[in-house]
């Protein structure tokens, strides 16, 4: 696997919303823990830093070793690991913008790890959440990100209060930006 994910829309989408909400949870808890599953080309890695958050706090993992590699080069604490299967720790926010659209057999492999979520798109960010939990402080808040393209998730169904926070209308895609808490 050698590409990373280069930020697109949704990239942008997260880090504007992050550089609104950070500041405003750092008020509360100036020792937030923050860790990013698939860090790509780590942006938010940096917006959250530049919104305050201690270095020493700041947590993320990729299943891309290039992405590792960069993000390490940033500066930033970054391991190898599927979700969360190399992650130690509880955190305060966690965020994650998933690849989330439906299997397209004709994208070649290298990319379809980058995009797609699944057969309906969904499936990986479900995964993600199911795990979250056990790594989510009490009161901790999910950001994660959708598409129309992909069949909903029922985020109550997995124990998550949710709340559309932002979104972006492509020509062909809604993304969502969700706020998620444990009930």
């Amino acid at each position: 696997m050698s590409k990373t994910y280069t930020p697109k829309e949704d990239s942008y989408l997260m880090s504007e919303t992050l550089k609104q909400k950070i500041p405003k949870f750092l008020k509360n808890n100036p020792d937030l823990k923050f860790l990013e599953t698939g860090s790509g080309e780590g942006i938010n890695l940096k917006v959250i830093f530049e919104s305050g958050v201690k270095r020493e706090n700041i947590f993320s993992c990729d299943i891309n070793k290039k992405a590792v590699k960069h993000c390490r080069k940033l500066g930033f604490s970054c391991v190898e690991s599927n979700l969360f299967n190399n992650i130690k720790g509880k955190y305060d926010i966690i965020i994650f913008n998933a690849p989330y659209l439906p299997l397209d057999k004709k994208e070649p492999k290298e990319s379809q790890i980058i995009t797609t979520g699944g057969k309906k798109g969904n499936e990986l960010s479900i995964r993600f959440l199911k795990q979250a939990k056990k790594y989510l402080n009490e009161n901790g808040i999910i950001f994660l990100i959708t598409s129309s393209l992909a069949e909903n998730v029922d985020f109550k169904k997995l124990g998550y209060k949710s709340k559309e926070i932002d979104k972006k209308n492509l020509f062909f895609e809604k993304l969502s930006l969700w706020e998620l808490r444990i009930y």
